[in-house]
């Protein structure tokens, strides 16, 4: 087994930004989800499922600065703390969040037509469901596409996994759709990291939204409800947290350790 694709983004909801690379520190990987929109009317984090137009922005980050990009335009700055800080509502968990003095809020207010405000999240993982790093195989995908009616072409999955925004997604090769079930409680060994598996994750409807554009385009749920349940949600893939420290790359070798 090898890592086949490494994703995140600095940005909740926004699309995922993939990486060759990336060094996996205890907390997560560095500067996921690292800031997120606040939804002022709701008074709560704005939900991606809610506003799936997110998915067609892009975000960079390189520490101090941030680039927004939208289909109407983007923005670049320096992330810097007003000071001003809150309490947002992150589906049932409080979340500390500081506002973020620049460009971005009125940029994508403008795009959804809704006032946001952008803000960095108070500690890692504090707006991420479930464990800091999620990961996805590829039998579990191919199953997915046919499932779907997404069959392989020339070889490959329809379904390359960037609709589920997992951390990584692991090639095994001709192993059983849902491999990654019997992985719970389990470390994994990623290049020179180490993950200790907590279990299936639980999905939403995001899903079934273009990964890049928003819109739905597929009917995952409905196609996974029958057999993928735990405790009553749907699940696909697995979450984990970082056992050990160390760097992953593109086609670094995945090992179950124990």
């Amino acid at each position: 087994m090898y890592v086949a694709r490494i994703g995140l983004t600095p940005v909740k909801g926004l699309a995922h930004e993939f990486r060759p690379e990336l060094y996996l520190p205890a907390s997560g990987p560095p500067g996921d989800r690292a800031f997120c929109f606040y939804d002022v009317a709701a008074d709560r984090i704005l939900r991606t499922v809610d506003h799936d137009a997110l998915l067609g922005c892009r975000a960079r980050w390189d520490p101090p600065a941030l680039t927004v990009v939208t289909p109407v335009g983007e923005a670049t700055g320096n992330a810097e703390p007003t000071g001003d800080r809150l309490v947002a509502d992150y589906w049932g968990r409080p979340t500390e969040l500081t506002v973020v003095r620049g460009p971005w809020s009125a940029l994508v207010s403008r795009y959804l037509g809704k006032q946001v405000v952008l803000c960095r999240v108070g500690q890692p993982g504090g707006v991420v469901w479930g464990g800091p790093v999620s990961v996805v195989t590829t039998s579990s995908l191919a199953e997915v596409a046919r499932r779907t009616g997404r069959d392989s072409v020339g070889g490959k999955s329809c379904e390359d996994g960037r609709r589920f925004r997992a951390t990584f997604a692991v090639d095994t090769g001709d192993a059983p759709a849902f491999v990654e079930d019997e992985w719970t409680g389990r470390s994994l060994r990623l290049g020179d990291a180490v993950v200790r598996v907590r279990g299936p994750l639980e999905r939403c409807a995001l899903v079934d939204r273009r990964p890049e554009a928003g819109g739905r385009d597929a009917t995952v749920l409905r196609a996974l409800a029958a057999d993928r349940r735990v405790g009553g949600q749907i699940v696909f893939g697995v979450h984990a947290d970082v056992e050990r420290p160390g760097a992953v790359r593109l086609d670094s070798a995945v090992a179950v350790e124990d």
